[in-house]
Formats: structure tokens, sequence, C-alpha cells
């Protein structure tokens, strides 16, 4: 659905941040409260309103400034400041995966074939200032984000916008603006798009749409001191974001903002930490510390080990799924891999077992067979083409690579990362020669530092012929998932491609038109689904599993939600007393 040359190369590179930072696309908890009560073990009581909420990070929030952020659904911290056309559902679980009105009636109405979207604002938006929000502004904040000293941020409307890939911003554009984004009145603001895309609504909850004022935009240090539409204002903004201090605008209006609870008088984010020290003092919870989040830290093994003999430390484990799938990806281009025998043996010889060891273990990995998360928003349609148990069928492999002329077994090679990710790391590659070993496939490693394994992977003239890989959506659907990575339109030749097996079918690319015109997004959610399934059975990429984020809070945290959407605790929504 995405025909995203531009946005595919930028989602890939910061899906890793945007899910240690609750900005991305995600899936829900399997132990946290609903919005009305506080998580197992976390503080007791109804949620309040005052103290203040201490966030203790490893990533500096940089680049506060709403053009730049990559965001999805408004992201954690930024969505305090920030309010967009429409955001995320603030709820648990499956509900949090929809999208809702924030500075909008409701999330844009289509014209009949979804190539023209008109949003009205509601009655009564003011910035911290107390002067009106208008659709002047939402255009003007849109605008900006095309400016190359404001790049960074999620670029779709540049793919989308009519007129958006030649646009280079207003300090260039003389005045004159984008003719595809029309506002005829100050409280309608109309978006007319180069093919259909019946997902806007997602991309409408990006920062891009926080409306900045004309006036008052001092471009690249805008960020020091952005104007607030949402509940907290920045009141200090140290070492771009080491240190970000945020206290109540009170100019915000609680009556036009149903999603964001706003409970603390003052949120302070200190970030420049290591991660173990993050869970150390969160564990600990002495002073400040008791009132004390991450919004970037996972629990790794050993400390889900201790953890799991303290009831009061098990009891403040917020548990997330987010979108993202960890997977084997062929290039059918290199030999043996062209062969699709060869393929389907590699796939029945997976010992998925070892390699959720190899990730963690089963608390912070599940295995998979499908591309597509198993998540209902993503489309999740079941399936399993080759079937290997827990711990693979080497057997089956064997009978296959005879059938492709590899009687005695093959040598191949498995690029990876060197980095300790857990996830394209050399622990996931030993588990995987390993289990191939027992089907006859000799595995040679090949591991390179980080940075030269993802520009190796996703080089179109150098791609490996077998390596591991990584994928997060923007936001809950198939569309962000499927369409970078098997829509033959968006394979680039010279640059960075996402299109690993280079698969350009005629009849994947037109479906993902299809589905593109969909406004209803169950039915766009089943045709994704039926799609993965279809793909699946050419054996371009071993799903492996799907990551699973553990997270603590201190103990004086109430209110812990977790969606589907993001995976990871909604800032808007703790309370600390």
């Amino acid at each position: 659905m995405l025909r995203q040359s531009q946005t595919s190369r930028r989602v890939a590179a910061v899906a890793v941040s945007l899910v240690l930072a609750g900005g991305a696309a995600a899936c829900g908890p399997k132990d946290a409260a609903d919005r009305s009560g506080a998580a197992p073990g976390a503080a007791g009581g109804a949620p309040q309103k005052g103290g203040t909420l201490t966030v203790l990070n490893s990533e500096p929030q940089s680049d506060f400034d709403p053009a730049r952020l990559y965001t999805s659904g408004g992201g954690n911290v930024p969505s305090l400041v920030f309010r967009t056309l429409t955001t995320r559902n603030r709820e648990d679980g499956a509900a949090g995966t929809k999208v809702v009105p924030d500075l909008a009636t409701d999330t844009g109405r289509p014209n009949a074939d979804a190539t023209e979207w008109t949003y009205t604002l509601k009655d009564g938006l003011t910035y911290e200032d107390g002067t009106p929000i208008t659709t002047a502004d939402i255009k003007y904040g849109i605008e900006r984000s095309f400016a190359a000293e404001l790049s960074g941020g999620a670029p779709y409307l540049r793919d989308w916008l009519v007129g958006g890939e030649s646009y280079e911003g207003p300090y260039k554009d003389g005045g004159k603006g984008l003719d595809s984004i029309l506002v005829p009145d100050a409280k309608t603001i109309v978006f007319k798009l180069r093919k259909p895309e019946g997902e806007f609504p997602f991309v409408a909850t990006q920062t891009q749409f926080a409306p900045v004022p004309k006036a008052k935009d001092t471009g690249v240090k805008y960020e020091e001191h952005p104007l607030s539409s949402g509940p907290y204002k920045v009141v200090k903004n140290e070492n771009d974001g080491e240190h970000l201090t945020l206290e109540r605008n009170e100019k915000w209006d609680p009556k036009t903002d149903e999603e964001r609870r706003a409970y603390p008088d003052r949120i302070d984010v200190r970030s420049g930490l290591d991660a173990a020290v993050i869970n150390q003092r969160l564990s600990t919870s002495s002073g400040a510390d008791a009132a004390a989040i991450t919004t970037d830290t996972n629990l790794g093994p050993a400390e889900l080990a201790q953890i799991g003999s303290n009831k009061e430390l098990e009891g403040r484990v917020g548990t997330g799924h987010f979108g993202y799938v960890n997977y084997l990806a062929f290039n059918p281009k290199v030999a043996p891999f062209d062969n699709p025998k060869v393929r389907q043996a590699i796939s029945y010889a997976i010992n998925r077992t070892s390699v959720v060891n190899a990730a963690g273990g089963s608390a912070l990995a599940e295995p998979a067979t499908t591309f597509l998360p198993e998540q209902k928003a993503f489309g999740h349609t079941p399936y399993d083409h080759f079937p290997a148990g827990k711990a693979g069928d080497p057997a089956k492999a064997k009978e296959l690579l005879k059938e492709a002329g590899f009687p005695d077994g093959l040598s191949i090679t498995l690029t990876h990362s060197t980095a300790q990710n857990r996830q394209t790391s050399p622990e996931v590659a030993t588990a995987v020669q390993q289990a191939l070993a027992a089907a006859g496939i000799t595995v040679k490693l090949e591991g390179l530092e980080n940075n030269a394994f993802n520009e190796k992977r996703w080089d179109a003239k150098n791609t490996p012929g077998f390596f591991l890989s990584r994928w997060g959506a923007d936001w809950p659907s198939g569309g962000p998932f499927l369409a970078p990575i098997f829509d033959g339109r968006q394979i680039v030749t010279n640059g960075t491609n996402y299109n690993h097996a280079q698969l350009n079918d005629p009849a994947v690319n037109a479906e993902i038109d299809e589905i593109a015109k969909l406004t209803d997004l169950a039915e766009a959610a089943k045709r994704w689904g039926a799609l993965d399934k279809k793909i699946g059975e050419q054996a371009l990429d071993v799903p492996l599993f799907h990551p699973v984020y553990k997270r603590l809070v201190g103990k004086d945290v109430k209110n812990v939600v977790i969606s589907d959407w993001t995976g990871v605790l909604d800032i808007s929504q703790v309370s600390v007393k």
C-alpha cells in the first residue's frame, strides 16, 4: 500500500529506536492493568493529579521539533507537547490500535477514492500562550517538515501529497506553500494525494501534523522551545534533549482532549544513562526514582531471572509486544538461494526453540511462522507453509535438498551483525548455524559491524544471499510491513533497498494498490493477511520470532496502560500520586 521509496529507507533505520522510545507501531500487554487501575504490584489507589514523574532513559529525546521527530501515534514524550490531527487510542490491548480524533473532530473524511482527505478542527484549541490553533498553522507545520534543515521526520507526505516530491519547504517557496494542502477557513484543512491512501488517518498521528504558527517559527532553534498544543510545555531542554523538563500547560483544555490524562504536574526526563543503571534505579525505587519510568530501556534475561524471585518487583513489570518481526532473508539472485527447494529446506530445518533461547528466552521472544505480527490490527492470518515443529525437521530438509540436487548437503554463508542486540546478533546466527548443520547444511558465519551490516544487507547490488534481518511498522497495519519488503516498484537499484528478494510480482503489486483504496481498515487488514499468506508460499524469508518487551516502573507509579500500537507504557496515562 505504501509506495514509499523514501519512507521505507528511513523506517528500518529508526525502527529499533522507535521501539525503545515507544513511538512506533506495537502490540499489547499480557499483564498491564486497565486504565482505571494500577499495574500489579505498583502503588494502589485511584490515580490523582500532582507530583513529579521522572523518566530515566538511555537515549536523549533529541531534535525536539515536530518536523524532525519520527513518531507513530504522536510518540511518547512528544505527544505530551504536540497534539496532531489524529492520535492513537490510549487504551490497553487491541483497543489501542485504533486511530481516534485529536485536534480534529473526526479521523478524516475521504472522497470516493481516498485521494482527498478533509479535517475540521475542534472548538477551543489554543497554544500555551493562549492564541488559537488554526488550520493554517497545521498546514505550515507540515510544510516546514519539507525543509532540508528540518529533515528527520517521517517522509510519507513527500511521497503522498501532490507536488510533495519536489517541494523544498516554506523557507524557499517565497510564501507560496503546498497547493495540495488547502485551508478554506481557520477550521478546515484538505489534503490532495497522488494516489489512494485509505490509511491516511494513521499518518495524521505523526508529529508533522502538529500546528506551528508561522510567526513563532525560529527554524532550527524551534526545538529549544516549541509552542505547546498539548498538556505540557517545555521549560528546559539541555544538551539537545539529554535533560528535558516539562510543566503543565495551563492553557490546555482537557475538554478538547479525551486521550491524555496528564496527571503529574511536572515531568523530568533524564537521558544518557546506562541501561543497567536505569533498571537498578527503577528496581530500588528510592527517592525520586519511586515515581520513575523508562521509555526506552528493556529488561534483559539476567535481570528477568532476578526479578522472577521477587514478587514485588515482578508485579512492577509491564509486558508489551511491538509490531515487529525478526527473520532470515534470502536473496534469490544469489545461488543456491535461486532454487526454491533450497529455501524450503532451510525453512524446514530451522529450530525455533533454539533461536528463541538465543534471543533471550520465551519471556523476550515468541516463535513466528508468519511475516506479519500476531495481532488482528496487522491482519495476521495464521499459516505455517513449512511446518518444522518446535525443533525443526532436518529429515524433511534433507529430502528437499536431494530434490534440489544437493544429496550430500551444501555449504552457505549467513551474514549477521556483531551488535549484541539478540536479534541479528552472533547468538541468533549461531542457533541458525547449529540447526542447519543437523540437516547437512554447513553454515559459515559472516559477522559485520552493525553499520557495515546494515549497509550490505540493504544494498541491492551487493545484498548477501542469506542474512538475518528484522522489520517494524510505523503503525499497526499490514501495509507498512508488506509494501516496503515485497512491492516490486519499491526496489532501489542504486541505493538503500528493502525488498531483499527483489520480488516484482505484478499480482502482488496490484493487490497492494487495491488494498490502499480501502478506508474500511478491518477489511484492509483481512486483505493484508491473505497477501502475507500468499507471499509466504514462495519461501522468500523464514520468520523466526516476534520480540516481547519487559519494562520496570517505580513503586509509586500508577495507571500503567500498554496498547497494541506502542507495546510500551503510555506516558500520557501515568500517575505518581
